[in-house]
């Protein structure tokens, strides 16, 4: 069945073009009622919204095909995250696509409020020629203070700073090296308000933002203060906002966003405000703009359907790791390390450490965690396990996890071993990469052997003496089962080895009892590794 994904808000044509010529059928939903979005949304493996849908619980419920959500721009307050993560389903977003757009309609706002153009062109439409009531102010020589140093933030600093104004920032990653560079003096929240002509705003809408300036921080500000907020609805207190303008603390204040969008009645006092500057939520509504976010998301969509590496992962910094090119060799070695762990490891695991030896860059060590304990949970779980949720079902497991980093001690340089643990049993596996295409187990339970890590592998313990592997090779023969190659590994002579031979095909639980019943040989299993 061809895949399908449904589109339910207004988006720019090229979004429809890509996933056509792709061979995705795409589906306009953007007129259903929520009604009729329930009962047709669970045959659909992608989704793709912009800031009208918000998806939660109860779609999420009812999309039981979804595998990847697209958000048509940067903010995803309109997507339960932890709703999704939990289903396994992937989140994706589109960055950098309206950044340009974003802060030119800042940098507009800005020059409003300084100039007062608004009510200066109401005034002029109304008949009347007041040229002395609209004196407003020049930006060069002033000081804005940036809350949120991000792309927009910065793209807005930067036309700041050709503006002559001095740019004092706010942001709670963002290193002084950083700052430096792009030319923003790096303050805390108190001595930007201090300091600060114009305040404007560049964060997402979370619990530390919500409510971000409210009475008591814009009574902080300098008087006469201009406050922007193109970023998201929320993180100015409307009320609190309209208390500043009428008592003229504020001078001025400028949104394009919103707590409730459209605006409910109650904001009527602040939107007629002749110092309040709005818009209805046009800052990314360039055609520029909407042609951008819509590529990049529809692209990186496409690609999570086709199960490729995407770069624009919300709720999961292993896929976004796992998509650069000189992780994946890890991202494989590790992935196949968690399946073999799986299928050889007997009992119930209580704790999966994964241990990084020699070269392997420390800073990979955690998502590989993520991409072993996928494989390791893949081959056992009642739910599709990936990266997105494999955390969330291992917590909810009970399964503890941890990372180590080891010198070398090994011919090999680059070496990952998978140790698990149970009650009363534990069990380790190792492997190394020469290529993506070349991932080797080089030890299994402390069995040392040299084996790739791919095909039919079947696997079993016996006493090392001679005679063994022929009496084994000939019960493969007598089936028509063709060896393609094999590996030997022992602790110490004549006691016990452990033998992996690959084959051309799956065996039989007929012939795997066949071969259990050679004297001397014992813990027969297969090891599959999937193409």
């Amino acid at each position: 069945m061809a895949r399908s994904v449904l589109i339910t808000d207004s988006l720019h044509s090229i979004a429809y073009d890509l996933l056509s010529e792709s061979g995705i059928k795409c589906v306009d939903g953007s007129s259903w009622s929520r009604d009729e979005i329930l009962d047709r949304c669970s045959t659909f493996e992608g989704w793709i919204i912009r800031s009208g849908t918000s998806i939660g619980e109860e779609y999420l419920d009812r999309a039981t095909s979804l595998k990847v959500i697209g958000r048509a721009g940067v903010g995803m307050d309109n997507v339960d995250l932890k709703a999704a993560t939990k289903r396994g389903v992937l989140v994706l977003n589109a960055p950098a696509g309206n950044t340009i757009s974003t802060a030119e309609h800042t940098m507009a706002m800005l020059l409003g409020l300084a100039r007062r153009i608004g009510p200066a062109s109401a005034s002029l439409k109304e008949g009347r020629w007041e040229r002395k009531l609209f004196t407003g102010s020049e930006l060069f020589g002033k000081t804005i203070g940036i809350i949120g140093i991000g792309k927009i933030g910065r793209t807005v600093a930067e036309r700041c700073l050709a503006f002559g104004m001095t740019v004092v920032g706010f942001d709670p990653v963002l290193t002084q090296e950083a700052a430096e560079r792009i030319g923003i003096e790096l303050a805390d929240l108190e001595t930007l308000y201090e300091r600060a002509d114009f305040v404007s705003v560049h964060t997402p809408l979370i619990p530390a933002t919500k409510d971000l300036l409210n009475r008591e921080t814009l009574a902080k500000c300098k008087k006469g203060v201009g406050v922007i907020n193109c970023a998201r609805g929320g993180i100015i207190n409307e009320e609190a906002l309209l208390v500043g303008l009428e008592s003229g603390h504020i001078g001025g204040a400028a949104m394009d966003v919103y707590t409730s969008e459209p605006p409910s009645h109650n904001l009527a006092a602040l939107l007629g405000h002749d110092r309040f500057l709005g818009t209805p939520h046009i800052a990314a509504s360039t055609d520029e703009a909407q042609e951008k976010v819509a590529r990049q998301v529809t692209e990186q969509v496409i690609r999570a359907l086709r199960n490729e590496p995407v770069l624009t992962a919300v709720n999961t910094m292993a896929i976004r790791l796992a998509a650069q090119p000189e992780v994946r060799p890890y991202v494989v070695l590790a992935d196949k390390l968690g399946l073999a762990a799986r299928q050889l490891f007997p009992g119930k695991v209580e704790r999966l450490v994964v241990r990084c030896h020699g070269d392997v860059p420390r800073k990979y060590k955690d998502v590989l965690q993520v991409i072993a304990l996928k494989g390791f949970l893949s081959s056992s779980w009642g739910q599709p396990v990936n990266l997105i949720n494999a955390q969330v079902v291992a917590d909810e497991a009970g399964l503890v996890r941890d990372v180590e980093t080891f010198r070398p001690e090994s011919s090999f340089s680059n070496l990952v071993e998978l140790h698990l643990e149970g009650a009363d049993t534990s069990f380790s596996i190792t492997g190394t990469m020469f290529s993506e295409q070349d991932v080797r187990i080089t030890s299994v339970d402390g069995y040392e052997m040299e084996l790739k890590a791919e095909g039919h592998l079947l696997l079993y313990r016996n006493q090392d003496r001679p005679g063994m592997l022929a009496r084994v090779g000939q019960a493969l023969a007598d089936e028509g089962i063709n060896i393609g190659s094999l590996a030997l590994g022992r602790k110490v002579p004549g006691t016990e080895a452990l033998t992996a031979i690959s084959v051309d095909q799956p065996l039989t639980r007929e012939i795997l009892d066949k071969v259990s019943h050679i004297e001397g040989v014992r813990h027969v299993c297969m090891l599959e590794f999937m193409p």
